[in-house]
């Protein structure tokens, strides 16, 4: 069985990372193309740079920034055909995909919030 899994886009490549997606809005900061060895960067489903600036990864307004992501993703044409493809990837792709991140934070995250939604 083929799974989805989080990571930072500072951790280790691995080759059983299988399909890498970065899911970040920004390109992370010291990380060239070559390191980050993403397959495809969905940049339109990152959370829009006023949420995520506002949210600034507080535990306390996660639930919160959770409903107002949730609404981007739906109310954006950009974001909404990007979660499609993330999830025609998700259906489709026959090995491991890995959803790849800047953040420092994993528990309280956008990245979570898709993982949920697609599986």
């Amino acid at each position: 069985m083929f799974s989805i899994h989080l990571k930072r886009v500072y951790d280790e490549v691995r080759e059983e990372d299988g399909f890498r997606i970065l899911v970040d809005r920004v390109w992370p900061r010291g990380v060239s193309k070559d390191r980050a060895q993403v397959d495809v960067w969905l940049k339109e489903i990152g959370p829009s740079p006023k949420l995520r600036k506002w949210f600034h990864h507080d535990p306390a307004k996660f639930e919160q920034f959770k409903q107002l992501y949730l609404k981007e993703l739906k109310q954006e044409p950009e974001k909404r055909e990007a979660l499609d493809q993330l999830c025609t990837y998700y259906e489709e792709y026959e090995h491991n995909i890995t959803l790849v991140y800047a953040a420092k934070e994993q528990q309280y995250n956008h990245v979570v919030i898709l993982t949920e939604l697609i599986t």
